[in-house]
């Protein structure tokens, strides 16, 4: 038999180590949404098992209403964090590089203040958006937008810092590229995995948000399944589950894209081989 070499030794020591670890976790993560699957479909006094609490989530009409706001907050969100932040950080990096620091200051921000705090802050500016936009839930797609700055921010720059953005935004504009297609056909490609990760952290915070929405007094998911909590506790558990869900799908999605977008740039970055001429 061969003997066992110390780095062998070690390497299995930290593979039982990595799926302990991984057990753990998944245990402490799996548990409780078992647990909130059996509560959601436990029937009462004894009547066996029922989907009464999840067939509710489709026939209230509030519920219903509060899943159409927050999905919609959430691709305004996106859609101003992307407008606000990617053509101001490529013009930071192409313009004024020194003013990144009071950028960065400026996006990480909103994350040393509490929520309480800000909504604080905040109600006086809703008062005029409220007079000027009308009471619409879909406003809060400012507050959102703010709230986002800091991971957004540390996402698309980890993408900007992977590549040449100088370079390639001359070599654009040295060939005829107006300052729009270099930025949506150079520099928005080439970091379309950082833009998905920030597109996914936003949407996951706009659907988990919850104390914003309240202070300020609109309805969103999270504000309707806390009042459900209050009458409906089964109700209130299955669309918690289901908003768990939801996000989980996304994450594997947006994975999902992220690799094929790597691929399909990997495919397209390296070159053919040259032909080999015989004799």
């Amino acid at each position: 038999m061969t003997a066992i070499t110390p780095r062998q030794r070690a390497h299995r020591r930290l593979s039982v180590f990595r799926i302990v670890v991984f057990a753990v976790l998944g245990l402490f993560f799996v548990i409780p949404l078992f647990s909130m699957l059996e509560f959601s479909t436990r029937g009462l006094q004894d009547s066996g098992r029922n989907l009464n609490a999840w067939t509710a989530l489709g026939q209230d009409a509030q519920l219903r209403s509060a899943i159409l706001t927050s999905l919609e907050l959430a691709v305004l969100t996106v859609l101003a964090m992307l407008v606000l932040l990617v053509p101001t950080m490529v013009w930071v990096r192409l313009r004024v590089p020194g003013a990144a620091r009071m950028i960065e200051f400026l996006c990480l921000l909103p994350l040393t203040i509490p929520a309480l705090v800000l909504v604080v802050g905040l109600k006086p500016v809703y008062s005029w958006v409220t007079y000027f936009l009308g009471d619409s839930a879909l406003t809060l797609a400012f507050a959102y937008t703010v709230l986002v700055l800091p991971y957004a921010y540390r996402s698309i720059d980890a993408g900007l810092a992977s590549i040449d953005v100088l370079t390639l935004s001359e070599a654009a504009r040295s060939l005829g590229a107006s300052w729009f297609t270099v930025m949506t056909r150079i520099i928005v490609p080439n970091i379309g995995s950082a833009l998905l990760s920030a597109a996914f952290i936003s949407v996951a915070l706009v659907l988990g948000e919850f104390t914003v929405a309240s202070l300020l007094n609109f309805d969103n998911l999270q504000v309707v399944i806390n009042l459900f909590g209050k009458s409906n506790g089964q109700v209130s558990v299955s669309a918690s589950l289901a908003s768990l869900i939801f996000a989980f799908v996304l994450l594997v999605l947006l994975s999902f894209v992220g690799r094929r977008s790597r691929n399909r740039t990997e495919v397209i970055a390296t070159p053919a081989p040259l032909p080999v001429k015989e004799g």
